[in-house]
Order: structure tokens, then C-alpha cells, then sequence
């Protein structure tokens, strides 16, 4: 049954969902995996994938964004049974957000406890570098502070409480062994802040300098969403932003989706190597 009269996915559907999804795996996910813009690479380091078209699930969300596939591929990643979402959705490509949440939702309801999500975003600080990665340690959910909260409408009591507490939206332990893997695989990290925003345009100079004023280190169009609903749930989370442009402050480079799409070919793996170390770790 979809809730096609309303904004707000419930609970019989997600697990309409869950079920049809069930019945094409083996084995129940512990991690979740969700790609950002030319990052669907990471799912090539799956051994033994079943690939699961979302097109096939009825009420999944529809990715229509060059660079997601628009599947789910489930299989081991060092040793851990895991499913990436290969292909998000977004806000601006018009479904609601409590259509954007139905992924996370499935994740939680298959029996995934921890979420790794990557995005690509424009570098907001001015000191990092097209091909870094940054280890989100907190973000700005800014369509959620405006009222677009895939949390808004009827709260899924069985899946957490009407008011998460959003103070660790990152979890503190996972990044510390984030930390120690690039460490250790010689990986630069960078750290900082992620400001969400509706998209799909890029952002103006002014805009960019209001970003950066409050407390922006990257700026994308993802994510945020997605985290919310996980900590609602329960779920550990990790967060990766993959650099794809440095943002200009005054005006003088324009920014394009080509640009983001062949940096994130260069990006995908040290995100590979890095997220397959912190798996390895759990």
C-alpha cells in the first residue's frame, strides 16, 4: 500500500518495501551505504553483489541525477554484510522528504545499525583542495530548519521518538577510527562542517560568503536528510564529503555537475580504501 493521498510515507509501506526487498537477499545488512554524486564506484569493491534495481520496489524513490544508478547492491565488504544505495535521491527533484527518507527507513527496517554516507560537495573553505576528503563532524540542515524535516507529519513511534535528540548526529567513535585508518593508509582527512541546501541551483557569491560566515566547511544538496532520519532510528553514523570544487567567493569560476561528476572519479578510491578500513574495524 503507498501513501499516494499524502506527504508522509508510514510505516506499512516502508515495510511493504522492506519485505519486497527481503525476499532477493540472504542475508540481513549490518551497514548501510549511501553514494553521492560519482562516488557509485565504492559499490565495485562489493564481493559477491546482488544488484537490486530500485526501479523494481514499488514506492522507492526515483534517482533521476546523472552519477546514481538507482540501485541497491548487497554482498560483504571486509568481512561485514552490507547494502549501498547506489544512487540517492534529492529534495529538488521533487519528491518529499519523507519520500527521500523511505531508503534509510528500509536500511533500519532490514537490520542495519550503522550508516555510512558520502556526498560530494563544494569546498566552502577556502583551504581545502578539489579531490580531498572531509570527515563530517557535524552539519547545518538548513531545508530542515526552514520546516522540510523528513521527520515533519506523523512520528513513526516504533522507530524513534517525535524528538531525536540530534547533539551527536555523527558518531564520535566511528570517526575516531575514521581518523586512525586514513592515518594509517596515509590519506589525507580533512575535518569540518557540512551546510545542506535545497538545490538544485549552485549557490551565489553572497550566498557562499553567508555560508562561510556561519560555520560552512563544505556545501551540498544531501545528506542532512538522511542523517536525520538515521538518528532517529538509532543508527551509527559516519559522514564523508568527497571535495569536488573549491566555491568562489566573489564570483570569478563557475561550478557545474561535469565538475563534480570527473573529481569524484578521482575521489572514489581513497573512499573505497578508507571506508573499507573502518568496516574492517567494526
Amino acid at each position: 500500500m503507498r501513501s499516494e493521498d499524502s506527504d508522509f510515507v508510514l510505516l506499512q509501506e516502508i515495510d511493504s518495501i522492506t519485505q519486497g526487498v527481503r525476499a532477493k537477499i540472504d542475508e540481513q545488512p549490518r551497514v548501510g551505504l549511501v553514494l553521492g554524486s560519482g562516488l557509485g564506484a565504492v559499490a565495485d569493491a562489493i564481493e559477491s553483489p546482488i544488484r537490486i534495481p530500485t526501479e523494481e520496489l514499488n514506492g522507492w524513490p526515483r534517482s533521476t541525477v546523472e552519477g546514481h544508478a538507482g540501485k541497491l547492491v548487497f554482498g560483504k565488504l571486509e568481512g561485514q554484510s552490507v547494502c549501498v544505495v547506489q544512487g540517492r535521491v534529492h529534495f529538488y527533484e521533487g519528491h518529499s522528504m519523507s519520500r527521500l527518507a523511505v531508503p534509510v527507513r528500509v536500511l533500519q527496517r532490514l537490520g542495519a545499525d550503522v550508516l555510512i554516507v558520502t556526498n560530494a560537495a563544494g569546498g566552502v573553505n577556502q583551504n581545502f583542495e578539489p579531490g580531498d576528503v572531509m570527515l563530517i563532524t557535524d552539519h547545518i540542515n538548513f531545508p530542515g530548519m526552514a520546516g522540510h524535516s523528513p521527520l515533519l507529519g506523523p512520528n513513526l513511534d516504533q522507530l524513534g521518538p517525535r524528538f531525536p535528540d540530534m547533539s551527536q548526529a555523527y558518531d564520535r567513535e566511528l570517526q575516531e577510527i575514521a581518523r586512525e585508518v586514513a592515518a594509517a593508509l596515509g590519506i589525507e582527512l580533512r575535518e569540518g562542517v557540512y551546510f545542506c541546501l535545497a538545490g538544485p541551483t549552485f549557490e551565489t557569491p553572497a550566498e557562499l560568503r553567508f555560508l562561510q560566515a556561519n560555520g560552512a566547511d563544505a556545501v551540498g544538496m544531501s545528506t542532512a536528510p538522511e542523517v536525520t532520519v538515521a538518528r532517529h532510528g538509532g543508527m551509527r553514523v559516519l559522514g564523508f564529503s568527497g571535495i569536488s570544487n573549491i566555491t568562489s567567493l566573489n564570483g570569478d569560476r563557475a561550478a557545474s555537475h561535469e565538475e563534480v561528476l570527473e573529481t569524484g572519479s578521482t575521489i572514489a578510491p581513497k573512499l573505497v580504501r578508507l571506508i573499507k578500513g573502518v568496516i574492517a574495524r567494526l
